[in-house]
Parts: C-alpha cells; sequence; structure tokens
C-alpha cells in the first residue's frame, strides 16, 4: 500500500522531511478495524512528532492522525462496526499513522461519520472536537445546556483547529459568554463567523479590551496556543476560584501563578485514553457519535479551511510548513492517492 513518513526528524525543507513509500497492507487483530483511508487532516502534533521523534534506525514512522475512511475488514472482537461502514477518527499517538492507504485503529475510539459531509470535511473535526469536547467538558467542567451561565470562556488562539470547533461547542451547547482571541482581521473574523460573543487581540493587553466588553467574570479559560506568553497575564484577570486549562506544551510555566486565586490548572491530551488504554476509553467513540449527530442537524460545522490535494509527501510538507508557520486557520485536508 501507500503510505507518506520519515526516517529521520528533519526540517520541513529537507527533501526527505517525508517520504513516500511502500508498506505492507496491516491486518487487523483483537478489537482493531481496517480503514481504507479517503482523506486524513494535518495537525500540530504532526510535525511536533516529527521534529522530536526520531524512528529506530531502518525504520519509517509514519505520521497522521485524523481520519475518515470506510471499514474494510474487522478484528475477530469487533462489535461496533462492520465492513462498509463509513467511519472518522484521530487514532494514537503510540501506532502507526493515518498516512496510509489502510490503518488500523482500535474500535473504541472511533465514530461513525456524519452522513452530511464529505470525507474531506469529516476528516478536518476528530482530533480538535475530541480535543475540545474533553477540555469543555471533563477538564474545564462547563454545565452542559442553553441556561444562563453566569461566567465566561476566554479561548486563546480561538482561530486555530480546536478552537474553531470548541467556539461553536462552547456557544451552541452551553450558556457561556464566549470570548476568543486572534490576531489577524481575518481570523478575528472567523472566530465571529464561528459563535464567539467578542473577539479581541492578544497581541494587545487582554485585560483592557475584557474589561471595555463588560462581560461576566472569565471564570474558564482555554489556553490553545503560547500558554507561555499569556498565563501571567490572564491569571491576573481571571476570576478567584476559575479553572485554567491548556493544550500546548509551553517552555515556561509557573503553576504559582494562579495560587492565590485558588484557580486550577487542567492539562487536556486527548491520546491519554487511547495511550493508556483506560476503562473509558470508549467515551471517545460515544464523544464522535454526538459530533456526528450535530453536525448531521447543523448545529456543528466543519472547520474545513483548505484542502492540498492528493495525500502525499509533497503536499504534506506544504502542510506542515503551514503548520509550523502559525499561519493557518481552521483545518488542512488532503484527499485521495
Amino acid at each position: 500500500m501507500k503510505a507518506v513518513g520519515y526516517k529521520k526528524s528533519l526540517p520541513i525543507e529537507d527533501a526527505n522531511a517525508l517520504i513516500d513509500f511502500e508498506a505492507a497492507k496491516p491486518e487487523p487483530t483483537g478489537r482493531d478495524i481496517r480503514v481504507a483511508v479517503k482523506a486524513v487532516s494535518a495537525n500540530p502534533v504532526d510535525y511536533k512528532v516529527r521534529k522530536r521523534a526520531a524512528p529506530p534506525e531502518g525504520e519509517t514512522k509514519i505520521l497522521g492522525y485524523d481520519a475518515a475512511g470506510i471499514v474494510d475488514a474487522v478484528g475477530p472482537d469487533v462489535t461496533l462496526f462492520k465492513a462498509g461502514d463509513e467511519v472518522f477518527y484521530a487514532g494514537s499517538i503510540l501506532r502507526q499513522g493515518t498516512n496510509a492507504e489502510f490503518h488500523l485503529v482500535d474500535e473504541r475510539i472511533v465514530g461513525r461519520k456524519p452522513k452530511s459531509l464529505s470525507f474531506a470535511q469529516a476528516a478536518a473535526l476528530p482530533l480538535t472536537s475530541i480535543t475540545a469536547w474533553e477540555l469543555l467538558f471533563d477538564r474545564l467542567g462547563a454545565a452542559p445546556g442553553k441556561s444562563l451561565d453566569p461566567c465566561t470562556l476566554l479561548i486563546t488562539g480561538g482561530a486555530g483547529g480546536v478552537g474553531s470547533i470548541l467556539i461553536q461547542l462552547a456557544r451552541r451547547l452551553t450558556g457561556l459568554t464566549v470570548i476568543a482571541t486572534a490576531t489577524r482581521p481575518e481570523s478575528q473574523k472567523w472566530c465571529r463567523d464561528l459563535g464567539a460573543h467578542a473577539v479581541i487581540d492578544h497581541s494587545q493587553p487582554m485585560k483592557e479590551q475584557i474589561e471595555k466588553l463588560k462581560v461576566p467574570p472569565v471564570a474558564l479559560v482555554a489556553s490553545l496556543t503560547f500558554t507561555d506568553q499569556h498565563y501571567k497575564a490572564i491569571a491576573d484577570f481571571m476570576a478567584p476560584q476559575g479553572k485554567f486549562g491548556l493544550i500546548d506544551d509551553p517552555p515556561e510555566f509557573t503553576v504559582s501563578a494562579f495560587k492565590g486565586k485558588a484557580i486550577s490548572i487542567h492539562w487536556e491530551s486527548m491520546f491519554t485514553r487511547s495511550s493508556f488504554q483506560t476503562p473509558d476509553m470508549i467515551a471517545q467513540h460515544h464523544l464522535l457519535n454526538d459530533v456526528s449527530d450535530l453536525l448531521d442537524k447543523g448545529v456543528l460545522r466543519t472547520t474545513l479551511d483548505q484542502t492540498f490535494g492528493t495525500i502525499n509527501a509533497a503536499n504534506l510538507k506544504r502542510a506542515h510548513a503551514l503548520l509550523e508557520s502559525g499561519k493557518s486557520r481552521g483545518k488542512i485536508v488532503l484527499e485521495g492517492w
């Protein structure tokens, strides 16, 4: 089968940063399903793994987590899917990735593909939807339901992949006031179009901008990017006893900045359940099915922004380069072989 991977951790400009190669078609066992991959999306985790985790000598690591496709075969213990089912999912960080014609994934972290979306539109959503959902409801403890919630959720980096779905989830499924941050005018418009009540510029002092909005206290924060640059300023204006959640890897982060206000810190990693085979691992199956239903009902919309052509090394290198630049918006998808 065709696949895209890397043998050494190299800058994306290097000709061998990502390579096309042929790999053996994997066989499903246990609770694994084999998916014929139709579309994938690129995420920051792709380039972070490429840069930080060199494969063992002589091996080629296949990247990619998001995928949408058709079940091709199932393992003997599979009960949730059958051959021919259309699915979408975000895979496991401990296994070979989705940048391959066929991919093995545990059925417990796979959802039904939304009927109303194309494979490309669906592939944009799993990883960011899981991250946003777990961050909002499992980590920050937001109350589901449209009854008015007298506090504000601040989302830093609202135009990125996770921010794009988090804005929608918070606005459509909770009574929170939702404020997103973005610097460029087109990114600010993107956030408003997705449902943010207001958008502020995180390159300028945020406290003064929030005070001018006269919104309820900022009790919940989803810090999605550049946490090290913003967390001290955020701690200054957050409400006492609030909750601060983050998903990135800040090179500097001192939790004592939040001590005086008894603000709790919550880290979200959507790979935790699959990596540790937690008893509630199947929650991601149910979560993705819920997201699928919300998409089919028109409550949520895809966050696909750009398609980069077929799945190959050249196009994936373009996607990695754009993600590394920090100037992407929404999600980048590749489709077909």
